[in-house]
Parts: structure tokens; sequence; C-alpha cells
């Protein structure tokens, strides 16, 4: 089985709605955001205890934030917050707008590059899947938000920091609350990225969106070998009940498609690994299949490389060697595996990472758009079916890196 570069192989082995929805939020980091300094070497680390500034920001709104419940080992907290939607002005992701309706998920993902937001609340990065943060009155301040002037037109992206869909959606329905508020408008351009199948219990609102807006789903998916995302992603929903997901919105009529998303040299990264997964995803209608290789900043080594030197000692060498001094994998690794990424989309019909252009403001008429990017599989009845021409318009010129 070959495997990129130099880099080994592993062995293979809600409802609490109303009250309880979001409130105020400071800004939340985007998908790929720069290094932000790091708390525990900052000038305030060696001050006696008792010395330290009063806090300010979301640091004084997380300290007083109430503790709403605790099970599974994890609490969690209603914090209050100003807005919903974030402003993203980075010119690495394609969209202006975020939406993270908690701080901190529950899935635990080892590698997982968001862990660096809980620094900005002085909580340790290691409390990152224990102590999560309900935004209160979510549903309320996202109808306002969406209201703005500066967002008519403009693509969100909910799921950019954490899931919108981790176990405490079950309970405290924030992600839904938005979503509703997002059917009650025209001319959106939302997506949805998650690593959980509950994604399909708000199908409903989904199809409601999709009458009036365009919206789609990325089904996020590092590895189809179940013990290895167990490893990787301790809470998360199994590989195949993501695809489970994947062919139910498809089928409903929603665009959805599979991000590859992290790539781990050395443990998925394997050509028979990949091509099993791009294999699976079509075989689950799904429309795009995208990737980027392991982005892992300091906060995520202090949890990653343990992790390694535990379960992959020899990969934890390289991976020390490799992230050192970049937050980003070699360039040629990264050239090589979107390469590889590019060649499985040719073989399996599947299109690239979707991004949908500006919609129409809220009281233009809406335009018939539609591109068949759809697997050669799917059906002439799916492909005339009003609801599958919603798909995602244009694409990233990128390959996944």
């Amino acid at each position: 089985m070959a495997t990129a570069t130099t880099i080994p192989t592993a062995p293979q082995n809600s409802s609490y709605r109303g009250v309880l929805r979001g409130r105020r939020k400071d800004s939340t980091p985007t998908l790929f955001p720069d290094v932000p300094i790091q708390r525990d070497t900052g000038p305030d680390a060696l001050l006696p205890p008792g010395s330290r500034p009063e806090r300010v920001g979301i640091a004084r709104l997380a300290s007083s934030s109430p503790l709403a419940d605790a099970k599974r080992g994890t609490e969690y907290f209603l914090l209050p917050v100003r807005s919903i939607l974030n402003h993203c002005d980075s010119d690495r992701v394609p969209f202006s707008w975020t939406v993270n309706p908690y701080r901190g998920c529950e899935f635990g993902c080892q590698y997982c590059y968001a862990r660096y937001t809980h620094e900005y609340m002085e909580l340790d990065s290691a409390d990152f899947e224990r102590k999560i943060y309900v935004k209160q009155d979510a549903g309320p301040l996202a109808g306002r938000d969406l209201g703005m002037e500066k967002v008519q037109g403009e693509h969100i992206a909910i799921g950019t920091a954490t899931d919108p869909y981790q176990p405490a959606e079950r309970e405290f329905g924030t992600t839904r609350a938005i979503l509703e508020q997002m059917a009650t408008r025209k001319g959106l351009s939302v997506s949805i990225t998650t690593k959980s199948n509950q994604v399909v219990r708000d199908l409903d609102l989904l199809l409601r969106i999709a009458a009036h807006s365009t919206v789609h789903v990325n089904l996020s998916i590092t590895t189809l070998r179940p013990r290895l995302a167990r490893m990787l992603e301790p809470r998360a929903p199994r590989p195949d009940l993501r695809l489970e997901a994947v062919r139910e919105l498809r089928n409903a009529g929603i665009a959805a498609g599979v991000f590859a998303m992290p790539v781990l040299p050395g443990l998925t990264d394997a050509e028979a690994d990949l091509d099993a997964l791009a294999r699976a995803s079509r075989d689950a209608g799904a429309q795009w299949f995208a990737a980027r290789v392991l982005y892992l900043m300091p906060s995520a080594q202090k949890q990653f490389l343990p992790f390694l030197y535990a379960k992959f000692p020899k990969l934890a060498r390289r991976y020390r060697e490799w992230f050192s001094h970049s937050n980003y994998a070699p360039e040629s690794y990264q050239r090589e595996i979107s390469g590889r990424i590019a060649a499985l989309r040719t073989k399996y019909h599947l299109g690239k990472l979707p991004i949908e252009p500006a919609r129409p403001r809220e009281d233009a008429p809406q335009l018939n758009l539609g591109l068949d990017f759809t697997p050669a599989a799917q059906s002439p009845q799916r492909l005339t079916d009003a609801r599958s021409l919603q798909s995602p318009l244009r694409v990233l010129t990128n390959d996944g890196r």
C-alpha cells in the first residue's frame, strides 16, 4: 500500500430552546487562521496567583457564564454573546461570514486546530472538549444579524471552528434556532460543515432554506477505518453514519459532499485509504470530494503530539520535525496530496470544494441556476428534481490544498 512521500504508514488496525440559545459573541476564528499569541507564554504567565489583571472581553464573559449542565465528563456553560454572525476578512477562506453556535467541541478530535479558541477565554486548550460554551439567545440574535445590510448577498459558513452538531446540540438546540431564522429569509447562501449525522434531524429546515436560498452540507470524514476514527475523533459519529447522512441529504435534494479534512500524514494518506473514501463518497451520492492536509497549531500540538507518541511513536518524531517551525506540512507533501485528490475526483466523477456565488438581495427576484457535477451513477430522475438543482454553482480553483 503506497503512502505519500517518506512518512511511514500507521498499522492497519432541545431542547433548552428560548432562554438557553446563544446571546453575544466576540470574534470567532475561521477555518485556517493565523497563529495567535500563546497565552501560557505571555507576560502574565509568571505572575503569582491573585495578581493577574482583571479579565476582559470574552474571558470575562466566560468566567461569569453559569453552569447549565454536566454529563459525560463535560460541563456546559451559558455564554452571553453580542452577535451570532462573525465577519471574516481572511483572504485564505472563500466566505465573508461564519457561525459557530458553540465554543469548544465535545467530539475531542486529537488534531483539532481550533483548540486555541479556548485560550481567548483564558482556559487551557485541553479544556476544549470538557468545557462547552453554549451561545445564548442564538435565535433572536441570528434574526437580527441576518437583517444587516452588509450580510446581504454574502456567504455564511456554519461550523468553521466547532461542530454545530456536537452532542450539546441535542440538549440546547442552538444550531436549529439559527436555521429557523434562516428559513424565514430569502436569497441567503449558507453552508454547514459537520462530522455528525445529526444534521439530518434538520432536513425540514434545510429544505425550507433551499426553497428560497442556496444551502449545502459538508460531511467531514477523515478515514473509513472505524478503529482509527475512534482514536482520532473519540466522540464523533462513526464514518459509516456520516456517509449515510450524505445519502439522506442527497435523497432529499440537499446539495452535499465530503471533506477529507484533515489528511493526516502517515495515518490517513495512503492511496488505498483515500481511494476507498472517495469511492464511498461517490456511492453515497456526494457531489464533491475535497481534502486539506493537517494544519497543526501550537495549541493543537500540545494535544496531538502526546497522542502520537503514545500510539504511533515513530510517526510522532516525524511530525515534530515537520511542525516544529511551521503549522503546515512541507510544500512538496501538500502538492503530492493535492495531486492525489485531484486524480480521485476525476476517477469517481466528483466535483471540487463548492462555494456558492453571492445571492440576490432578499427583495430581489430569484434566479433558477444550477450546476450538474453529480456522479454519473445518479439517476436522470434525480437530476431533474427541482430541489437537486440548488446545488453549489461555483467551485474553488485549488485542488484541495
